[in-house]
């Protein structure tokens, strides 16, 4: 029993991962339905309220519910490709079914399990309705309800005590309700990464079993039990939140990089550096930055002539990916006039650091990377710091907390940590502005964001001729206590493009409280701009703690 609940599990699921791949290439590609004919309506008044109860299961979801919508056109391109996807659909059963057959080979005195036909027959399965919900989040979730009244071919020989007994699974109907996601939205054709299937109740399944000619579907109580066992076990398997996951995209080629720590630096001093002023001196001062970043270089202060300077200057860099990156230090010599002058460079790979631990670096400088030319090895000085790297506590960086489609998830800041340890410290805050909706000005509509926290701007770039600008750019902000009870203020404003008087025009602006963000870890929503008309904002932040 348990090779068929499987069977039909993989069976009902294969045909709600096509229909996923499917509907999700058509959304990109159809704007709109083919025009279908009308239906032919009849009147139901001289029905009575059973009878209109007894066929409600079988009115379409579009009729029934405002939310689905009409998909003819998906159930016409489904047919015409059934005779390619049942092949596709039974080839990828067998890949699934075959290893898990082989593990009761042996066993129970089987000696073989093997298809001696497997097809989904000529009926195709039908979409009798499809709901697409909107989400703040980087995808795309559509409900299709499928139904499936089929009439397959699939015939399983099971070789017993050296006898062939063959079953065959007849007059199979499927009817499921999937919720297919396609995540992340990314700009790579097919323009998705993923695509997640899970079903939000249990699938009807029905059929027949004939082992040796016979139907044994038709001994008392089995026909419930065999039902009752498929349910319980498709349902432990891809009840939602549960999902079978079907990559799509390879993770690494659309995979952006998000902060898991901060590098603290302490730039402490620099010993015999050269001498590049006239009176025999240099005014030396440090520059630092990792790789991989395109965020300006952090500097210390000019020591004024002084060849043996002291800093003891504390920086904070944001760290991606502490196995590739590198700290770069590079130290000039001030001039007042012209380019500053080269005193030397290192360089300290963020790999050969304990997380929490303190580590000094005695460096001594050099003229280039890996130079080999022996007038580059004369002694340039040496430079000393301290580095510490500080990732992100764990469930900070996964939120927490099971988010669902819509953006939200549950708090967790009550696991394992104090009301005084959560609400402390140090940590990041970033602040991704998405987009905007419905801003216009009087004169022109070249609309960009600007940010503006505890005296620091950011900038979003500007976007010509658009009353719903998509940015997409993320902004963060390293702070040593969580930002409770203060708000960040943002404003969409406009630029023309020529010369002209009033060339900057307010679009509108929000505050934002930051409370919840510390409280929730992250928040994800849409905001009404002050002093526009119909203007939204779409600003997704995070809290993220070391």
């Amino acid at each position: 029993m348990g090779f068929f609940s499987t069977l039909l599990g993989i069976i009902g699921f294969g045909i709600g991962t096509c229909f996923g791949l499917l509907v999700g290439f058509f959304l990109f590609i159809y704007s709109k339905p083919k025009p279908v004919k009308e239906p032919i309506t009849r009147s139901l008044y001289e029905l009575d309220n059973d009878a209109l109860l007894d066929i409600l299961p079988d009115i379409p979801f579009w009729v029934k519910c405002p939310d689905y919508e009409r998909v003819d056109w998906l159930n016409k391109f489904v047919a015409d490709m059934w005779p390619y996807l049942d092949k596709a659909i039974c080839a990828q059963i067998k890949c699934i079914t075959e290893p898990m057959f082989a593990e009761y080979v042996g066993k129970f005195q089987i000696e073989a399990i093997e298809y001696d036909n497997l097809s989904l027959g000529t009926i195709p399965p039908e979409i009798h309705g499809l709901k697409v919900s909107e989400t703040n989040e980087k995808q795309l979730v559509m409900e299709p309800a499928v139904r499936w009244a089929g009439n397959p071919n699939i015939v399983l020989a099971l070789k017993l005590f050296s006898f062939r007994i063959t079953v065959q699974l007849v007059d199979l109907q499927i009817f499921m309700a999937p919720r297919i996601t396609l995540k992340p939205l990314v700009p790579t054709f097919p323009c998705f990464a993923t695509v997640a299937v899970s079903l939000l109740e249990k699938p009807d399944v029905d059929f027949g079993m004939n082992i040796l000619g016979g139907d044994i579907m038709a001994i008392p109580g089995l026909y419930q039990f065999v039902q009752k066992t498929i349910k319980r076990q498709v349902a432990s398997l891809y009840i939602w939140p549960q999902t079978l996951e079907i990559p799509i995209l390879d993770p690494a080629t659309v995979a952006v990089k998000k902060p898991v720590g901060i590098l603290h630096v302490n730039v402490v001093r620099a010993q015999k550096l050269l001498k590049k002023d006239l009176l025999g001196k240099s005014d030396p001062y440090v520059k630092l930055n990792l790789t991989g970043e395109s965020l300006p270089s952090k500097k210390t202060t000019i020591k004024k002539r002084n060849l043996n300077p002291e800093w003891n200057e504390k920086f904070k860099l944001i760290v991606k990916d502490p196995g590739s990156q590198v700290l770069q230090l590079q130290v000039f010599d001030w001039d007042k006039v012209g380019n500053h002058d080269w005193l030397g460079m290192q360089f300290v790979p963020l790999k050969h650091l304990t997380p929490y631990e303190t580590k000094e670096f005695k460096l001594d400088l050099l003229k280039h990377t890996y130079s080999q030319d022996p007038r580059d090895m004369k002694q340039r000085g040496k430079i000393v710091v301290e580095l510490t790297y500080a990732p992100f506590r764990e469930d900070s960086i996964k939120l927490d907390g099971t988010q669902d489609g819509y953006g939200r998830k549950e708090s967790g800041f009550n696991r394992g940590y104090s009301e005084t340890e959560v609400y402390s410290g140090a940590g990041l805050l970033s602040v991704l502005v998405q987009g905007a909706e419905d801003v216009e000005g009087e004169r022109h509509n070249n609309p960009y964001a600007m940010v503006f926290f505890r005296g620091e701007t950011k900038r979003t770039k500007m976007i010509k001729g658009t009353r719903d600008p998509l940015w997409s750019e993320e902004f963060h902000f390293m702070l040593e206590e969580p930002p409770l009870n203060e708000k960040i203020h943002i404003e969409v404003m406009s630029k023309r493009t020529g010369f002209g008087f009033r060339s900057k025009e307010h679009l509108g602006n929000v505050d934002i409280n930051l409370t919840d963000v510390v409280h929730n870890g992250r928040i994800n929503q849409k905001y009404h701009l002050i002093g526009s008309k119909n203007g939204l904002i779409h600003v997704a932040m995070k809290w993220t703690t070391e």
